[in-house]
């Protein structure tokens, strides 16, 4: 019996990381806009996605678009337009967190393929299930779930499952612009307020008084303060088992990141699932990936299997 290959998914800020992307070989690439998605490496405006979706097509990839902000008011009105332009472009899925996008969809009587994201809520196979009901095809799990937990919801939810495999994720997010607040309560002056002060090109770091050695950047963008974590994740050991799961997509979170890093981690990735889907039985993680990922990774982020070996508390 033939091994299911997994979808290998990234998220692209450009047309030409769309194109570097799959040739490095990714199968498919999520991109989208600040306003209206979170997280993005950069933006690809209503007027590109024809052309985005065409030029991942054409290379033999799919195309999905990042609709998973925190809807506010002011975004409802425009909502069901942009939505309008997601499905005439073509795209292959549409990736949400909020149900305000299920509402804006039938007001402008829009039908996309659904990719339920809400960073971290996504932890059991009732809420899956629940939002199969609604029309998603996909469940992108919460980073904070181990193998069994993950195992557990594969196993009662005919949901295709998405699952980060390696990257930075992001622990903490707040609508608020919280680093512009705290420095003007220290009497900074108005440019500390300025939009892109405290961007990804001027990130800053928080660091536990306890545990000195612990990095989080942290930055504002026009969604608020984002803290990222303080090492990166790093699933290639266990791929295997986790298409032995019945993982669909496994996602390379290229945040960031540098382009010639991403392309770097989705050629390995590339070589392990294809090593794996074409010959389990010989298959074994060889040295040279992981060296090859030590090679490029940061000296003060560490690769780790984040909670996948531990026992989660809620």
């Amino acid at each position: 019996m033939a091994i299911k290959k997994p979808e290998l998914l990234v998220t692209a800020g450009s047309l030409e990381e769309i194109r570097a992307y799959i040739k490095a070989g990714a199968t498919a690439v999520q991109i989208g806009e600040a306003r209206y998605g979170m997280r993005l490496p950069g933006d690809i405006t209503r007027g590109q996605l024809k052309e985005a979706v065409q030029l991942a097509h054409d290379l033999g990839g799919k195309l999905y678009i990042v609709a998973n902000n925190i809807m506010s008011n002011e975004v409802l009105d425009e909502l069901p337009d942009y939505l309008r332009s997601v499905q005439d472009s073509g795209a292959d899925a549409l990736v949400f967190g909020d149900p305000a996008v299920l509402i804006s969809m039938k007001q402008a009587g829009v039908q996309l393929p659904l990719h339920w994201n809400p960073e971290m809520t996504a932890t059991n196979y009732a809420t899956a299930n629940y939002w199969a009901s609604k029309g998603a095809v996909r469940f992108v799990l919460a980073r904070e779930l181990n193998e069994q937990e993950i195992h557990e919801i594969k196993a009662n939810t005919a949901m295709e499952v998405e699952l980060q495999v390696h990257g930075m994720t992001n622990i903490f997010h707040s609508k608020r612009r919280m680093v512009s607040a705290y420095q003007g309560h220290l009497g900074a002056d108005k440019e500390g307020e300025s939009e892109g002060k405290y961007g990804v090109d001027k990130q800053m770091i928080l660091i536990e008084a306890e545990r000195q050695e612990e990095k989080y950047p942290v930055y504002e963008d026009v969604n608020g303060t984002h803290i990222m974590s303080s090492d990166d994740l790093c699933l290639l050991e266990i791929a295997h088992e986790l298409i032995d799961i019945g993982i669909d997509s496994f996602k390379v979170e290229s945040f960031m990141k540098s382009r010639e890093y991403v392309e770097a981690v989705l050629r390995i990735y590339r070589m392990a699932i294809d090593a794996y889907s074409d010959n389990p039985s010989d298959y074994e993680c060889r040295e040279e990936w992981l060296e090859a990922l030590q090679e490029i990774q940061p000296k003060d982020r560490e690769l780790s299997f984040g909670f996948m070996f531990k026992e989660q508390v809620y």
